[in-house]
């Protein structure tokens, strides 16, 4: 499945709009990948411009009109004045790096990389929440003690 802003093939618009959740899992979508030696390296899509199968598709993905319109009525607003067909991609610079070397993993390329528990060891991440940032936030952390 692709993500909720990928527009799906024009020959599928017509199903997708008259469908349901399950008709959602079989669209293709407008998307592409660039693939070098069979490693893929960057990948992209053909964006949704129509307010109205944007909306259709936060439907079928389980969003309520409300909440759809909370989290990206910017989004859905900004079609209302007409945004023309657009795309993007996004290269995977790591692997980019290691295909080029010969390597067949991207671990020694990885600018941030994480340790076997998650941590960013370089600036040791995940770290503690500063209590001034949770204020400001007006958030509470609460640590539940094992066997209570």
């Amino acid at each position: 499945m692709h993500h909720p802003f990928t527009s799906p093939k024009k020959d599928d618009i017509p199903r997708m709009m008259d469908g349901d959740f399950q008709t959602l899992k079989n669209l293709r979508a407008d998307a592409y990948d660039l693939v070098i030696n069979g490693v893929e390296i960057g990948g992209g899509s053909i964006r949704i411009h129509n307010r109205e199968l944007q909306e259709k598709n936060f439907k079928l993905l389980g969003f309520t009109p409300e909440q759809a319109e909370n989290q990206f009525g910017f989004l859905l607003g900004a079609f209302e004045y007409g945004a023309p067909p657009h795309g993007g991609i996004a290269f995977g610079f790591d692997r980019l790096c290691a295909v080029m070397s010969g390597q067949s993993t991207i671990r020694d390329f990885i600018a941030f990389p994480k340790n076997n528990q998650g941590r960013d060891m370089m600036i040791d991440a995940p770290s503690e929440i500063d209590g001034g940032q949770l204020k400001e936030l007006f958030l509470e952390v609460k640590i539940e003690k094992q066997g209570t």
